[in-house]
């Protein structure tokens, strides 16, 4: 199967959905590739900020976004041995410290939009296998996979939003400066308690951290740092000592962790490390989000930041602009920026434990 398109973007997350509506938007014809077949995959960040945000109601998603379900987080809690020491709560002029939207409700927003202009095209299980390039070695398309079909696409320039292992970075041979942050971290989801507030729980258990994020539809996920490299061996220990320190922290979460986390495989593992390509692309090739440059989960800040490149990249890409597009005009614009935000994710986790100190 062949097919030519002004723009090609391999990955239909958050950030690549919202860049291909906004270049449809503008009668630019794209295709959006994603691997998978579901437009949400699990644990992926699902916690808009102030500057998300913006962009939802700057563009008119927000109330799509709000009529499929979202949650305003009321507060931040720290808690020690079992009961809460600190809150932050919101300045009263924005009423809420973020919130929660599961990747699906988010996703489905942008593409009902999306799918309302004849320029944007969208393929489900499609695996991009190689990047073509001509003579004078200008990326000028892609090669994939869908099923049992070979496709080539032909575009004007390619875009790589498809995350922190990104296939186009690979095959653009572009390589990140990877930094490691001392830990990995075990995701879970379990039913909330009855009457669960809609806040964000901290606590700080053998000097790891632990998080509880408040979920839409009545869910609460857990973040728990381990040591780097460490859940081989912790899995090989008893489970249940473990799980014990879960609900000493938390108290309200026995029954719910009782009957949902029984075993290792209740959880899942993330590999956590933040990093940054020295060029976010190449002649006719851009990387964005966790392409370019990945951070960790610490202050939720990836998704919102793949949202800030997809608004950049669409403000400098016209039809006239297409094929020399000037890829240092948005390194400039937000490459300071994400630099500056995984300096303070470093400086959080180094000056957690700093919360809990006055009550030692």
């Amino acid at each position: 199967m062949y097919k030519e398109v002004d723009i090609s973007i391999v990955g239909g997350g958050p950030g690549g959905m919202l860049l291909a509506y906004l270049l449809a938007k503008k009668g630019i014809h794209v295709l959006l590739l994603e691997r998978t077949n579901e437009l949400a995959r699990a644990f992926r960040g699902e916690h808009i900020n102030e500057d998300g945000e913006a962009i939802l109601k700057s563009y008119g998603l927000y109330e799509a976004v709000e009529k499929r379900g979202l949650l305003k987080m009321e507060a931040v809690e720290y808690w020690q041995k079992g009961e809460k020491i600190k809150t932050i709560l919101p300045d009263a002029s924005v009423g809420h410290l973020g919130i929660h939207v599961p990747q699906a409700h988010l996703l489905e927003a942008i593409l009902e939009q999306a799918e309302a202009y004849p320029t944007f095209e969208y393929q489900l299980n499609t695996r991009v296998t190689e990047l073509l390039q001509n003579e004078e070695g200008r990326y000028i398309g892609v090669k994939a996979r869908q099923g049992d079909m070979e496709l080539t696409v032909m575009s004007h320039l390619v875009i790589g939003a498809d995350g922190r292992y990104s296939t186009v970075r690979k095959k653009a041979q572009i390589h990140p400066t990877i930094r490691k942050h001392g830990f990995d971290l075990l995701w879970a989801r379990i039913p909330a308690p009855t009457n669960y507030e809609p806040v964000i729980k901290m606590a700080l258990v053998d000097g790891m951290q632990i998080s509880l994020f408040a979920q839409t539809n009545g869910y609460v996920q857990i973040g728990w740092h381990i040591e780097e490299g460490s859940y081989g061996k912790l899995r090989k220990q008893p489970f249940e000592p473990f799980i014990t320190k879960l609900v000493e922290a938390f108290p309200d979460l026995r029954e719910a962790v009782q009957f949902h986390i029984q075993s290792w495989q209740d959880f899942v593992v993330l590999d956590v490390f933040s990093s940054q390509t020295e060029c976010w692309g190449a002649e006719g090739l851009a990387l964005m989000g966790d392409a370019a440059h990945t951070m960790t989960p610490t202050g939720a800040y990836g998704l919102n930041e793949a949202l800030k490149d997809a608004v950049a990249l669409a403000e400098l890409i016209d039809e006239q602009t297409i094929q020399r597009l000037e890829l240092l005009t948005c390194e400039r614009q937000r490459k300071d920026e994400v630099t500056k935000l995984q300096a303070l994710q470093r400086e959080k986790e180094q000056q957690f434990a700093a919360q809990f100190l006055v009550h030692v």
